[in-house]
C-alpha cells in the first residue's frame, strides 16, 4: 500500500497521495477503535475425562461472542501431555493452534490430547487473538492466570493383564489368606451342605449347583448354601517403594487391583497412614476409577518404611513393593516377583501406548525382578 501511494504521488502529485492515504487512515482509525471496543470472548472449558497412560482424550473449549469475528486460538499443553499431531507423526505438539471464525453466540473448538505420563496435568493457558473486520488490527486476550479456565486431566497407570506363570500361585495365596468369594476354611467345610436357594446377583458361579439347575424347567440357577460361612470377599492392598520406583509401583498396583476386581473381589487400598489416602474395600466401575486415580499422584513422600509391626501395611492382605531389588507382590509373608505375574509382551505393548513415557517399567521388570516364590 505504501509503495502504491508513493507511485501515485510521483505520477499524479500530492493530491493523489491524499486521496489514497486519507481513506486508509480513516479505515485504520476505525479498525483500531473497533478493536479497542471488542469485549473478550467468553471461554468455558469442558472437563477432560481421566484416562490411562497412552490414551488420548478430547479437549473441548466453548467460546462465546456477541458478533462474528476472525480469531487465532492457541492452547498450551502442560508437562506429561501433548497435542495429537494431525499429520499422524505421533510425536505430539506442545500447543494447539487454529485460525477460525467465531460466530455470534457459541463456537465449539475441539482437539485431541495424548496422555503421556502418570500424574495430574494442566492444559493451558489459552490465548485468543481477535481481529477487526478489515483484518488490520488484532487484539490478544489471555486466559488461565487464576481465572479458572485452565483444564486438568488425571492420568493414571495403565493396568497390565496378569497372565504370567505366577498368577495361579498368587491366586492361591490370596485365597488362603481369606480374600476370595466362596472360599471356606477348608474343603471339608465346603462339603457341609445346608440347602439350595435361587441365584442372586453377586453370587459366585463356583457355588452354582449345575445339576439341579439343569433339571429346573425355568432354567433358573440355584446356589448351594453351606453350613459354615465362607470367607469375606474383601482384599486390602498396601504399597511400599523407594525414590525412583513410583511409576513401576503404580503400574504393578494398578495391575493387581484390576485382576482382583475382575475376580469379583472387593478391593481396598492403603496409601500411607493418612485416612484420606485409605480406601475401604468396594467394587464396581466408579470404585475402580477411584483407586486408579489415587495411583496417578503416588510419589516418594507417600512411601513408608516403618517396621512391619508398627506399619499400617501390616494390616493389608496384599503388599506391592518396588525398590532396588525389583517390583514384587507379598501375600501372607510370601513373595512373588511381579515379572512372574505378567507376560512381558503385554508390558511392552502397554509401554508402546505411552509413547516412551514408561520405558523404565519394562527394564525394571526385566532386570531387577527375580523368578520363583520366596518364602
Amino acid at each position: 500500500m505504501i509503495a502504491f501511494s508513493v507511485a501515485m504521488s510521483l505520477r499524479y502529485g500530492p493530491r493523489a497521495l491524499d486521496a489514497v492515504v486519507t481513506p486508509l487512515a480513516v479505515v485504520l482509525v476505525a479498525a483500531t477503535v473497533a478493536a479497542i471496543r471488542l469485549d473478550p470472548p467468553g471461554v468455558q472449558r469442558q472437563p477432560i475425562a481421566d484416562g490411562p497412560v497412552g490414551a488420548s482424550r478430547t479437549v473441548t473449549i466453548v467460546l462465546e461472542s456477541d458478533r462474528s469475528v476472525p480469531v487465532t486460538i492457541r492452547d498450551a499443553a502442560g508437562d506429561g501431555v501433548a497435542v495429537v499431531d494431525e499429520g499422524g507423526s505421533g510425536t505430539g505438539r506442545d500447543a494447539f493452534f487454529t485460525e477460525t471464525a467465531l460466530e455470534s453466540g457459541e463456537t465449539r473448538v475441539e482437539y485431541e490430547l495424548s496422555l503421556l505420563e502418570r500424574g495430574v496435568h494442566e492444559v493451558g493457558p489459552l490465548s485468543v487473538i481477535v481481529q477487526d473486520t478489515f483484518g488490520l488490527v488484532a487484539r490478544r486476550f489471555e486466559y488461565g492466570a487464576g481465572d479458572g479456565t485452565r483444564g486438568r486431566v488425571n492420568v493414571y497407570p495403565r493396568p497390565i493383564s496378569l497372565r504370567g506363570d505366577g498368577v495361579r500361585e498368587f491366586r492361591a495365596l490370596v485365597e488362603s489368606a481369606g480374600g476370595a468369594p466362596g472360599v471356606a476354611t477348608s474343603q471339608a467345610d465346603r462339603d457341609e451342605f445346608d440347602h439350595l436357594r435361587e441365584y442372586r446377583r453377586g453370587d459366585s458361579l463356583r457355588d452354582v449347583h449345575w445339576k439341579s439347575a439343569a433339571k429346573r424347567p425355568d432354567d433358573e440357577l440355584v446356589v448351594t448354601e453351606y453350613a459354615t460361612p465362607t470367607h469375606d470377599d474383601a482384599v486390602t492392598i498396601a504399597v511400599d517403594f523407594e525414590h525412583g520406583s513410583a511409576d513401576e509401583l503404580a503400574t504393578a498396583a494398578a495391575s493387581v487391583i484390576e485382576y482382583l476386581l475382575e475376580s469379583e473381589l472387593r478391593v481396598g487400598l492403603q496409601l500411607g497412614a493418612d485416612s484420606d489416602r485409605c480406601y475401604q474395600p468396594d467394587a464396581g466401575r466408579e470404585h475402580r476409577l477411584t483407586l486408579l486415580r489415587s495411583l496417578s499422584v503416588l510419589e516418594a513422600d507417600d512411601r513408608s518404611h516403618r517396621p512391619p509391626e508398627t506399619d499400617a501395611n501390616a494390616d493389608a492382605d496384599v503388599l506391592v513393593v518396588a525398590d532396588d531389588e525389583g517390583t514384587r507382590v507379598v501375600v501372607d509373608g510370601r513373595t512373588i516377583p511381579f515379572q512372574r505375574l505378567v507376560d512381558i509382551d503385554d508390558v511392552q505393548r502397554s509401554t508402546l501406548r505411552s509413547a516412551g513415557g514408561t520405558d523404565t517399567i519394562v527394564e525394571g521388570i526385566r532386570s531387577r525382578s527375580g523368578s520363583g516364590v520366596v518364602g
